[in-house]
């Protein structure tokens, strides 16, 4: 409830003479009620409040249509009609914005405010009625009659208990608010009139527009005060309830700094007396280690460890690090074991349903399951998949664990360069931590989980120690069974954890690293591997992470061969799951907008949906040009093949090399040049050239960094197709070091480079000798349609690579 509304006016703009307005008397209501109205008036409509008979109110005017309106009454009859709008955000209301019933009110004083604002007092004399609207320019006039009002008759008891109780609620309000001043309660007493004290009283109810215009137009007065109790009432219980609210808080925050005090007294008086013992807190600490199973010399390092803390002031850092140093020996998961599961046929199925192919890594685990069966008692390996990104190396760990029962954690290596993070911090330290390992156990529960060292090639090192020694007593079979953490200062077992590191290249890992670990390579994968993964694994993910089913888009073993060789380039599936997302999303955003799309997708959906196939870097080309030869390269993201170019000029024998080019290769080049210049005659190649012509050799792609021995058989045939204008074998690629005795020596990444070369469908492969055996581990479904020539002597490769054929538009050298 707002008793008044006058402290917001300011009367310096009033005359020196000018009387403050007095409350409405009972002989000033009866005037005003027998005053006639005029036929015609101004209408102001308000905002915000709504104006009572014989109410007083301050009315700032901003709009120019109300200025004016107030401007022209004030120099004339200072009578307007004051209406309230049905909406206050309505900047310029018409007739049907305005409610038609209001109050007829008089102009007592007109300010010009500091601000440049009008401020209007206004006060209310009778109820009327809109008739009809006269004009709305320059302001709204209208044709009013008057609301006549129906009145109890004199001496009733009934409106007499009515008026009483609506004194007596203004007097608890005015009580119970703290924002209403006291002196309110004079004005209350002091109004004579029954309806001005309704009038009075509804004004300053804290009630929206609509409530108050309700109440004004209430005919019967005896009605509107009833109506007025009520609102009273409510407020008053609104009020109580706030009150009583604020009491309870108030209470409660009392007691809160009773206690605050009373525990910083305790805590002084405990200062004087030299520390406490926390006695309560070392009794939960001990309880709490009988039931570890732990073994003696644990059980006396505790117990030792708890009773320097007992000795130990609360007050200094170190009580807090001796006390973390408990809790991780409690929490720590010592000699619980979780039972791992012998049941071979099951593991096999978890591992088949969640990844497809992978046999050497799926045999390597259930060998480990076996013998672990049989034994019961053997230590954990620790394997490390390396292979290209993408492959499922990581995921698979998740795997090994269900199928183990273990639980299963990843510690992600890649740029760690800060030894503490694996053997922890020494315990002098603030802030001291154990290492990534010990906490990771602590997380896992038990001391035999499946742990994934993840990127274990992409470890650095820096003044802060090298992570990659640290990891040696964390991998070594023979040491990891007290594995000594900084922080924990005793040794910890791991000789139950699995380990299980993954990597992207070996050549990174640090020999005394490697030796520890089983090295097994996860090679990339086929097309129709690819599409197998795809149709099984990565489109029904995909599906149900957009909020699809497979209902919603069918893609055929075709179209995903087509998004396999079209767009994506890699050994592993990662892109090629990113491709499949944005089929998703197509259909997604069809269904979300309600658009008919081919739920069954077809090569047309595939280039309206991804644009037009990118990737056709892998096609073999032709053989009509001399000097150009398919060669096998291995990347970090699988097999590729590359075309090395040789080209005659004029000059005097320069040897020129481009495309980006390390040293290595640089090195293979200059051998297979030398080594034809001594055996010329042999290859049929007059040595007079060698003088008369420059020789460039061009490596395709010069922006991509190119290194290695691999290309030496390629670079040696294609300078022998230069010098002799013959023509390359069709279809024929090669890869294999050379050296200047003639001999061809083995290379790596074998399997990754038939399935580039399967790719660009090349139908032979040259080969050295020894890398025959690498062949035999590649499965036979691979290798169909290829045929290998396995060749010891650079002189073999000439003769099975380079036709006596000559090329198009042949050089006469």
């Amino acid at each position: 409830m707002k008793i008044s509304k006058f402290d917001n006016i300011d009367f310096q703009g009033l005359d020196e003479d000018a009387e403050l307005i007095p409350l409405l008397t009972p002989e000033d209501e009866e005037q005003m009620n027998n005053e006639a109205l005029p036929d015609t008036l101004p209408v102001l409509p308000l905002r915000n409040t709504v104006l009572f008979p014989g109410v007083v109110i301050p009315i700032t005017a901003g709009r120019d249509k109300s200025i004016n309106l107030i401007k022209d009454a004030n120099n004339g009859s200072k009578t307007i009609g004051v209406v309230s709008q049905k909406d206050e955000l309505t900047e310029n209301p018409g007739v049907e914005d305005i409610n038609t019933l209001g109050t007829v009110a008089r102009i007592l004083r007109v300010l010009q405010m500091p601000d440049g604002n009008t401020t209007v007092i206004i006060q209310g004399k009778k109820r009327f009625q809109i008739e009809s609207i006269v004009s709305e320019k320059p302001y709204l006039t209208a044709k009013i009659k008057e609301a006549n009002e129906e009145r109890p008759t004199k001496g009733s008891k009934e409106f007499e208990a009515i008026i009483d109780s609506i004194k007596d609620l203004a007097f608890k309000i005015i009580k119970d608010n703290p924002n209403i001043p006291s002196e309110a309660t004079f004005a209350i007493k002091n109004i004579q009139s029954n309806s001005f004290l309704i009038n009075f009283v509804s004004s300053n109810l804290n009630l929206s527009v609509a409530e108050k215009q309700q109440l004004l137009e209430i005919p019967n007065l005896q009605e509107r005060a009833l109506a007025t109790l009520k609102y009273m009432n409510m407020e008053l219980q609104k009020l109580e309830l706030r009150n009583d609210i604020q009491s309870k808080v108030r209470s409660d925050m009392d007691q809160q700094q009773r206690e605050y005090f009373l525990h910083q007294q305790m805590k002084t008086i405990q200062e004087e007396l030299g520390g406490i013992s926390y006695e309560e807190e070392v009794d939960e600490m001990r309880e709490k280690a009988k039931g570890k199973k732990w073994s003696k010399k644990v059980q006396e390092h505790f117990e030792k460890e708890l009773g320097k803390m007992q000795r130990m002031n609360p007050q200094v850092a170190e009580y807090s690090i001796q006390r973390n140093y408990l809790d991780l020996i409690l929490d720590l998961p010592w000699d619980n074991y979780s039972k791992d599961k012998f049941d071979l046929k099951r593991a096999q199925q978890i591992l088949d349903r969640d990844h497809y192919g992978l046999e050497d890594v799926k045999r390597r685990i259930i060998e480990y399951l076996a013998v672990l069966k049989l034994r019961n008692d053997m230590k954990s390996p620790i394997l490390c998949l390396y292979g290209p990104p993408g492959v499922g190396k990581t995921s698979l760990g998740k795997s090994v664990a269900e199928a183990l029962g273990r639980e299963y954690v990843r510690m992600s290596l890649g740029g760690l360069r800060d030894e503490a993070e694996i053997r922890g911090h020494r315990k002098t330290y603030i802030g001291a931590m154990p290492g990534r390992v010990i906490q990771s156990l602590k997380k896992a529960g038990t001391s035999n989980p499946v742990f994934i060292l993840d990127e274990i090639d992409k470890l650095s090192n820096s003044h802060q120690g090298d992570p990659s020694s640290a990891m040696l007593e964390v991998l070594d079979p023979e040491q990891n069974n007290e594995f000594h953490d900084n922080f924990l200062e005793m040794g910890y077992d791991l000789s139950k954890v699995m380990f299980i590191a993954t990597a992207n290249s070996l050549s990174t890992i640090q020999p005394a690293l490697l030796d520890r670990m089983e090295i097994i390579n996860v090679t990339g994968y086929t097309i129709e591997e690819k599409v197998e993964i795809a149709k099984r694994h990565l489109l029904p993910k995909q599906l149900k992470e957009h909020g699809l089913s497979a209902n919603d888009l069918k893609i055929g073993k075709a179209q995903l061969e087509k998004i396999v060789e079209g767009y994506t380039r890699e050994s592993g599936v990662r892109n090629l799951e990113k491709q499949l997302a944005k089929m998703v999303r197509y259909a997604a955003k069809s269904i979300a907008i309600e658009e008919e799309y081919n739920i069954k997708i077809s090569n047309e959906d595939v280039e309206k949906i991804l644009g037009p196939a990118r990737l056709e870097r892998d096609k073999y080309e032709n053989n009509d040009v001399a000097g150009v030869v398919t060669g096998l390269a291995w990347t970090s993201v699988g097999g590729d093949i590359l075309f090395i170019e040789s080209i005659l000029s004029k000059g005097k024998g320069q040897l020129n090399i481009t495309g980006n080019l390390g040293q290595v290769m640089k090195e293979s080049a200059t051998i297979a040049m030398e080594y034809i210049k001594s055996n010329a005659e042999s290859f049929g190649i007059n040595p007079d050239v060698f003088d008369k012509y420059n020789v460039h050799i061009h490596v395709p792609e010069g922006a991509t960094p190119k290194d290695g021995p691999s290309a030496g058989i390629t670079m040696l045939t294609s300078l022998v197709s230069l010098f002799t204008q013959r023509k390359v074998k069709k279809s024929l690629a090669m890869t294999g070091e050379i050296t200047l005795r003639g001999k061809v020596l083995p290379v790596g990444g074998i399997k990754e480079k038939i399935l580039a070369a399967k790719r660009a469908r090349i139908k032979e492969i040259i080969l050295c000798e020894e890398n025959k055996k690498d062949i035999e581990e590649i499965k036979a479904d691979y290798l169909k349609g290829l045929t290998f020539h396995y060749v010891t002597d650079m002189s073999e490769v000439i003769d099975i690579a380079v036709t006596n054929q000559k090329v198009k538009n042949a050089k006469t050298l």
